[in-house]
């Protein structure tokens, strides 16, 4: 079965002009073209066109959106990297909502968003870079380290990574203003599940090992200070859990 332009335009909701503009650029060309002077297109044309569209909302350019195709016609390989393309993208505006929605909760209570939590989310590499500048600057100069040191950052496990840091600071911090001894069962399964976390998605992570960062956060003035800044005692209470967990036995 063939379609007119008319047809997939309606089909689809890409414009007739849209459509006159692929086919000039030779990103979709008709299966053919009438005595009479129409466009008519196929399937074949239709799954290429669902691939433009598909791109489209990666905002891949035009032009590039060719060479992809061009360059990798098996229509299941296509599809398979595009519906992973997409689903990154759908993490992260998951955690851009997220953002949002506590940057109007804290907007409604008339209070200051903490800025480590504004930017959650955001998956650009160079606007990570840009939020990690303040920490790495200081390691930089106090220990002589450089956290970024041209490492590649991969911004969709940097959100992830994130996530849970929120998730498990949050949970600590409520858990002290609930009044939870420090090796309360509840503080342990929240230092299990961030320990298991960042074990399997960062790197490898034991109990001490997380409990040896702890205390250099407690040590530190800087993380320490961030840690105070979102829960007075929290970077004590953190550290003791931390080492009441790595204590228990296996």
């Amino acid at each position: 079965m063939r379609y007119t332009v008319k047809e997939v335009s309606e089909l689809t909701n890409v414009t007739i002009k849209a459509l006159h503009h692929y086919h000039k650029i030779g990103l979709l060309a008709p299966s053919e073209v009438s005595e009479a002077g129409y466009r008519l297109y196929g399937m074949k044309e239709l799954e290429r066109l669902q691939h433009i569209l598909f791109y489209r909302e990666l905002d891949v350019p035009l032009g590039r959106i060719k060479e992809i195709l061009e360059t990798e016609p098996d229509r299941l390989a296509v599809l398979t990297e595009q519906r992973e393309l997409l689903a990154q993208r759908g993490q992260r505006l998951e955690r851009l909502i997220r953002t949002i929605d506590e940057s109007i909760r804290t907007a409604e209570k008339g209070e200051t968003m903490d800025r480590n939590d504004m930017f959650k989310g955001f998956a650009d590499e160079a606007q990570w870079r840009e939020a990690m500048s303040g920490q790495n600057e200081y390691v930089k100069e106090t220990y002589g380290y450089d956290l970024l040191n041209d490492k590649t950052i991969d911004p969709v496990a940097m959100n992830e990574t994130a996530a849970e840091a929120k998730r498990f600071m949050d949970g600590m911090a409520q858990a002290l203003r609930d009044g939870a001894r420090f090796d309360d069962e509840r503080v342990l399964s929240l230092i299990s599940g961030h320990v298991q976390f960042v074990d399997r998605a960062v790197h490898a992570t034991s109990p001490s090992d997380f409990a040896a960062q702890t205390r250099f956060f407690m040590d530190d003035d800087f993380h320490r200070s961030m840690l105070e800044g979102q829960q007075t005692g929290l970077a004590y209470f953190i550290c003791f859990a931390a080492e009441s967990f790595a204590a228990r036995p296996t």
